[in-house]
């Protein structure tokens, strides 16, 4: 058996043609434009790259893009103000504050001081509740990616054994929300899971998102299970030569090459969850306006 690729950049690219249309209409009808603020604290050079491709996908959609950047020893007071302001904005649907934060800055008080209707990112209290208790909300847009590619590639989710590895509030608990809405019978492991090789194996969904590069191996994994790996890792190249120039190359939480032959279905990395984390927050900002203006979707 060899399993089939899941493409998150295909569905990544669907996922935006649609919301550029449904944008452009909101624009037409209404003359309503989304709008996105990124606030980026300090100079970490891998934030800056996706704070940017965030940008140039939020314009490209059709919205408005406004990136703040604020210096590295910025305060707290500092922050909390232009959050603030953001939250006051009404050029702004979505507010989005770039993590991780610097050391002196704690996340929890940023997070809980965004309105939790411009949350685009789904990480505020009030939001993590209301998807907990299957009201409408918006989304951490991670695990509203892999929902989308197991929708896409299996249908009805309903009555499927799904076992999440991990618990951050960030993937493993919204992803397991998600997947228990959509009738799944959902099992959260984590590091200190007793026999978790075995439970794994119960699996006919398996979402890895423990953060361990190739953690889980192919005798993890059911025979035609299907596969989400969230990870994204550097690890060293097993070509010595490559590993003594202190190369490196990205790899998931998954062993690829073992789970392919088991799995009958599995996302890549790079190419699988990554493309739809962007797309899912270009979605997510066209629905925070759409709801933030009283249009029923």
């Amino acid at each position: 058996m060899q399993a089939g690729l899941i493409d998150g950049r295909a569905q990544a690219g669907a996922l935006r043609a649609r919301v550029t249309e449904e944008v452009a209409a909101l624009v037409r009808d209404r003359g309503i434009q989304p709008g996105l603020a990124v606030v980026l604290v300090g100079d970490d050079a891998a934030s800056q790259i996706y704070v940017r491709s965030k940008g140039e996908q939020t314009i490209a959609a059709g919205m408005h893009s406004a990136t703040h950047i604020l210096p590295g020893d910025a305060t707290l007071k500092v922050l909390l103000d232009l959050v603030q302001t953001l939250n006051a904005d009404p050029a702004i649907h979505g507010i989005l504050v770039q993590l991780p934060l610097p050391a002196h800055l704690n996340p929890n008080v940023v997070i809980a001081a965004v309105d939790p209707d411009k949350d685009v990112d789904g990480l505020t209290v009030i939001n993590a509740g209301r998807l907990a208790s299957g009201l409408p909300t918006l989304t951490p847009c991670t695990p509203l990616g892999c929902l989308i590619l197991l929708r896409e590639t299996l249908g009805d989710l309903a009555g499927y054994n799904a076992v999440v590895i991990g618990r951050s509030v960030l993937v493993g608990r919204p992803v397991a929300q998600l997947l228990l809405a959509a009738n799944c019978t959902v099992t959260i492991a984590h590091s200190r899971t007793r026999e978790l090789p075995a439970v794994c194996r119960q699996a006919d969904i398996l979402v890895a998102a423990i953060g361990r590069p190739e953690m889980v191996r192919g005798d993890w994994i059911k025979p035609g299970a299907t596969v989400i790996d969230v990870g994204i890792n550097r690890a060293p190249f097993r070509d010595p030569v490559k590993a003594a120039q202190g190369r490196t190359r990205v790899v998931g939480d998954v062993a690829f090459k073992e789970a392919s032959r088991v799995a009958s279905w599995i996302t890549p990395v790079p190419g699988g969850v990554g493309p739809m984390t962007v797309a899912c927050l270009l979605q997510n900002t066209l629905t925070a306006a759409r709801r933030i203006h009283g249009i029923v979707e």
